[in-house]
């Protein structure tokens, strides 16, 4: 008799148990529903917040620059030193770079005690060696960028490693990033240099330069590239311009503008005719999505004739730019202007 009744008081405390435990149950699941109900709400009133995934940060250049070494192919070439310039133009220096002291070609001071905007310019071709860019040019093919000096804009041509009788070796793109950024470094600390209106320019080989060179520091009011290329390995092993293995994709991505557009901190406008490089041009607008970067066509020039009217353009827009930061713009048609047939 006994045993029954311990029986049956443990049947009752089971079924205590089981409907306590189905209480639980009930209670989660309602407080799920009701979560549930609520997350839906949020989604309603803010889908913005429906697909939100972490976005992939993309290295910058001078992070991707950062600790690499870069493997050169041995070089050969007569040295040749600086041609001296007219003193009345240029003065013929020498700035501290990572790998020693390099020349450079500096307008003297105009000597009335004011701070005047600057602009380093990268020739093309051969970029690393400078040599006479103070002889009139036809307009058609004006590399001297004599516009800027017309204006009473300081210039400073700068050769790089390897060039002339420098020391080092040419890097194609590499090193010489950090030569023109020592350059600028020389410049800004000269006493008749505004060293918050330093430019840099470049046409061609010098147009990718300063695209790498603007990917890799905020130093420059703003920097204006004409015909550059995207993607460095399309000047071919046989140009002279890249003394590294091309196969080498690393070798190459780390030289090639179009690799590195989201890098851009200051304003950068790019330049091309539509009969030179222009298919660079078109590459890097379509792959940029950085506010920074300008892409201008002009149309009916090529690659050499772009230059004097524009840069014409761009010594103008200098000299009016006295803010605290650059607001140097330009419109396509005030660019093309000067090229209409």
């Amino acid at each position: 008799m006994a045993l029954d009744i311990q029986q049956m008081r443990e049947e009752k405390q089971t079924k205590r148990n089981e409907k306590k435990l189905e209480a639980n149950q009930f209670k989660a699941l309602r407080a799920i529903i009701q979560f549930s109900r609520f997350s839906l709400l949020l989604l309603f009133l803010f889908p913005g917040c429906r697909y939100q995934k972490a976005q992939p940060q993309h290295p910058s250049l001078a992070e991707a620059r950062s600790g690499f070494k870069t493997n050169l192919l041995p070089q050969k070439g007569v040295k040749e030193p600086v041609e001296q310039a007219p003193a009345s133009i240029f003065r013929t220096i020498k700035y501290p770079a990572p790998n020693g002291e390099l020349a450079a070609y500096l307008s003297p001071s105009p000597g009335d005690g004011k701070k005047h905007p600057a602009i380093i310019w990268i020739t093309g071709g051969d970029c690393n060696s400078i040599g006479d860019v103070w002889s009139p040019a036809p307009r058609n093919n004006d590399q001297t960028a004599v516009a800027f000096r017309n204006a009473g804009i300081v210039m400073m041509f700068p050769s790089l490693r390897g060039g002339n009788d420098n020391p080092g070796l040419k890097e194609g793109f590499f090193g010489e990033v950090d030569d023109v950024i020592a350059a600028a470094k020389y410049l800004e600390k000269q006493d008749y240099i505004d060293p918050k209106r330093i430019f840099l320019g470049g046409h061609s080989t010098g147009g990718t330069l300063a695209l790498l060179v603007a990917e890799s520091s905020n130093r420059f009011r703003a920097v204006f590239s004409f015909g550059p290329a995207d993607d460095v390995s399309a000047y071919g092993a046989d140009s002279g311009f890249l003394p590294f293995n091309i196969s080498d994709q690393k070798e190459v991505d780390l030289r090639s503008p179009a690799q590195w557009l989201h890098s851009i901190q200051s304003p950068v406008w790019v330049f091309e005719g539509t009969k030179g490089n222009i298919d660079s041009l078109r590459a890097m607008a379509k792959a940029s999505t950085n506010p920074k970067t300008n892409f201008i066509e002009i149309k009916n020039a090529d690659h050499f004739a772009i230059l004097a009217p524009t840069n014409e353009l761009i010594a103008k827009k200098i000299l009016q730019d006295n803010g605290e930061v650059s607001d140097i713009s330009f419109s396509k048609d005030e660019v093309n202007r000067n090229f209409t047939q």
